[in-house]
């Protein structure tokens, strides 16, 4: 079984992951990691802290010679602002934060000991493990990639993406966007909110193409596909909506007009007209592009904060000002592909495992012949 785990704080000495269940002799590339630790703090409407922290995920085991070895891999990323010690007590909650609860669940009277933890600092370590994966499935034919499709009130215009789309076109702009003129309409919005002190959120969108039929299943909730997918969006701090394909579109048309029918040519096997399912029905990949979409809410820390009641006195107050983007929105994205990529990689191999490559490389060959054949 495929698992990972993170710890560390968002200002402590350093982010870890333990990805546990990768095959060996999967080739890593630090290169492949580097790059894509990089995406994750690009973005117009980032805070200064992504302008000094270089992230860079070391390997500290279960890699050796540039190969998975099928034991436990140990991710490390060092925090260059490790002050976690020497920072201030916080005792005013931010609204919108996990500070409050946090604080009443685990009895803390220092709210820093909830936020260093609930900080979407933690990403960092879930990037890296999606890393790892996405070398699983590239060689497997499976790719991934994200765009934004939204940033506040400003949505991009409508368009088919694929994974190519976005990596050669959104992926170099500042807001990782496939319409140039809403980007710039979205550039305009964030510069509005700096002088405010306010935040934006908005929308990305996950694509996956190359995923065969057949992952997930329909004979228990907890292994339909699209309910795992949709956990793993809602998981990233700040989504509080998620949508596979077009989900809420649909819920207000016609049934004639949402279904996608379905159609055989030879040479193409069994395919479809349209892809409105975003690749499941009944909870299991159909072989359509996957196609996922991620809700942020604005981000909780203000420059102008929020009201609040400070937790000893019980007394008004403002919240407690934490260092903090404007929008998050394409950085999300980048974090929504690694958790795609980990639980597509969590389905392959339960359904075409093995505990080398080449056992799993052979037994999803297999299955995308009887997929061929059928």
């Amino acid at each position: 079984m495929l698992r990972f785990l993170t710890a560390g704080e968002s200002h402590g000495p350093y982010l870890v992951a333990i990805l546990e269940g990768m095959p060996a002799g999967i080739p890593i590339s630090l290169e492949t990691l580097a790059r894509e630790m990089r995406r994750r703090q690009l973005g117009y409407g980032r805070g200064p802290r992504m302008q000094f922290e270089t992230d860079t995920a070391e390997l500290l085991s279960g890699v050796r010679r540039g190969k998975t070895l099928g034991s436990p891999i140990a991710i490390a990323i060092k925090n260059k602002d490790a002050s976690i010690d020497r920072l201030p007590v916080v005792t005013q909650p931010r609204p919108g934060h996990a500070d409050l609860t946090g604080a009443i669940k685990y009895h803390q009277r220092d709210i820093r000991n909830v936020l260093e933890r609930a900080s979407a600092r933690e990403t960092a370590a879930r990037v890296a493990v999606g890393a790892v994966c996405k070398q699983l499935l590239s060689p497997l034919g499976i790719e991934l990639a994200s765009h934004v499709i939204a940033l506040g009130s400003v949505r991009a215009k409508p368009v088919t993406a694929t994974v190519a789309m976005a990596r050669t076109r959104a992926d170099p702009t500042p807001l990782r966007c496939l319409d140039p003129a809403a980007t710039t309409r979205m550039m305009r919005q964030i510069d509005a909110c700096v002088k405010a002190g306010d935040t934006l959120g908005g929308v990305f969108e996950v694509l996956v193409e190359g995923v065969p039929p057949g992952l997930g299943s329909y004979v228990h909730y907890d292994r339909r596909m699209d309910a795992r997918l949709g956990r793993a969006i809602l998981s990233i701090h700040a989504v509080k909506a998620a949508e596979i394909g077009d989900g809420v579109l649909a819920a207000s048309l016609r049934g004639s007009k949402v279904q996608d029918e379905i159609f055989y040519a030879k040479r193409r096997g069994f395919y479809r007209s349209q892809n409105r399912s975003g690749g499941f029905e009944g909870g299991m990949t159909t072989g359509e592009p996957i196609v996922v979409r991620g809700f942020l809410k604005p981000l909780s820390t203000l420059r102008k904060p929020l009201r609040s009641v400070e937790i000893n006195t019980k007394r008004p107050v403002v919240a407690t000002v934490e260092r903090s983007d404007v929008t998050t929105v394409p950085a999300a994205g980048v974090v929504g592909e690694a958790m795609i990529a980990f639980e597509i990689s969590r389905a392959v191999l339960e359904k075409c495992g093995g505990d080398s490559v080449g056992e799993v490389r052979r037994n999803v060959a297999a299955y995308r012949r009887q997929v061929e054949g059928f």
